[in-house]
Formats: structure tokens, sequence, C-alpha cells
């Protein structure tokens, strides 16, 4: 799953059965099944950018999709759980990262975000230290679950990593409506995290940010703004 760009079927006036619909693992196995490959191929910027001062660990990536960002972590050095809703998904990121010649430092899993469950890593009790969310774009009434609990695996010392698309890209038309509330501004990580006025007892902020790119589109180039919220779990 890589909610890169939601323009295929979602409507500002999509149920919330139907966004959820989009996050069940059927969804994503036809979508994938529909072409040999989704995404580029490319690591996403935002994450090569946030990770490039942090010291290799074990990494999680929820919603790993084709598999990119994993394996450009595992070239960097990271032992890698790459979890994804989709069967496909998984499968060509366990292909790709033996194609890249990194298939000893990622493993590969399922997990439905929407399950209620955290996810989990057998070896690793403490947690990971980085956990990675970009594009993981779920409806208003369970965002504060799904993020509550994809950080509480992050471990002491580690970092959160959270990406997404800025709903100033409704507004500018950057991206067409695809459900109401599903894009977020970095104030609803910190909400969600209790670390609303800028810290708290369990996190340091260290970025919360709008930063915006260029992003290459049928229309030509057009300038889009990203959330990217990173956070350190206090010791």
């Amino acid at each position: 799953m890589k909610h890169h760009d939601h323009r295929h079927d979602h409507h500002d006036d999509a149920t919330l059965e139907e966004m959820r619909q989009a996050l069940t693992r059927e969804f994503w196995d036809e979508r994938y099944g529909s072409s040999t490959r989704v995404w580029s191929g490319n690591p996403n910027r935002r994450l090569v950018e946030q990770t490039a001062d942090l010291t290799p660990g074990h990494a999680l990536d929820v919603g790993c999709g084709e598999g990119a960002d994993a394996i450009w972590l595992a070239e960097q050095g990271w032992e890698v759980t790459a979890l994804d809703v989709s069967r496909v998904a998984l499968d060509r990121t366990a292909e790709h990262a033996i194609e890249r010649g990194v298939d000893g430092r990622v493993r590969v899993g399922e997990y439905d975000v929407l399950s209620g469950h955290p996810p989990r890593h057998p070896r690793r009790t403490k947690g990971f230290d980085l956990v990675a969310a970009h594009f993981l774009h779920v409806p208003r009434e369970d965002f504060d679950g799904v993020y509550q609990q994809i950080a509480s695996v992050v471990a002491p010392g580690g970092r959160l990593l959270v990406v997404a698309h800025h709903p100033h890209d409704l507004d500018s038309g950057a991206r067409r409506p695809h459900g109401p509330g599903l894009l977020f501004p970095p104030e609803q990580v910190l909400a969600t995290l209790g670390v609303e006025g800028g810290s708290s007892d369990a996190w340091e902020i260290e970025v919360a940010e709008v930063q915006e790119r260029e992003q290459p589109t049928e229309e030509g180039s057009m300038q889009v703004q990203d959330t990217v919220v990173r956070l350190r779990r206090r010791l």
C-alpha cells in the first residue's frame, strides 16, 4: 500500500465504508495485480532526507507497497521489516529485495492498519529504531487509533517518521478529492500523540513542517505540499 496519489477511483463524497474498503487486501491486491509495477521504484524523497542523519538500526516500513523505501533503507544498512495489507505487494517487495541483493536485510509481513492491533516483530520486543509511514491516509474516524498503534512500536530513542499529502493540495487543485478528511497537516499527528504545545513526556519534535516539492503530472510539473513529521521517543 502506498497512497502517493489517490486519483484512481475516490471522490470527496465517498462514504466511510468506501474509504475503509480502499484499505483492504482485496482492493490493493487487485490494484497491484492490474500492473507489473504501480510505483516508480525510487525511494520517497522525504525518507532519504529525513534519515540522512540517522544511524542505521532496525526499521519498520508500514504500508511498504512494492518495497522501494524498504529496499533503499536496507541498502543504507538498516534491518527492515516491510509490512503491507497486500500479498501481491509483499511478493514484489521480496522479489525486488532479491534482485537488489538485500533480501537478507528485508523481511516482509502482512499487516492491516485497521485491525486494531499494533504491528509486531517477534524478535523486536523493545520496538524499532525507525518507524516510517508514508502516504498512509486513513479515514479521520480511524486516524487516532491507526497512528497511535504505529507509534507504539517505536523504541526508546527511536524515531517516528510520518509523511503525507497536505490538505492544501486539494485547495490548489494538485489532487482531486478522494474522500473527506483523508489528507492531514502536521498538527493532526502531534495532537493524536499528545505532543501539542511543542513537546511531551513521551516525544521530542525534530521536524513538524509543511514542505513543498515539484511533482510531475500528465499536465506538467506541479508544486505540491507534504506533511512531514519526525518525532524522537524519549528514553
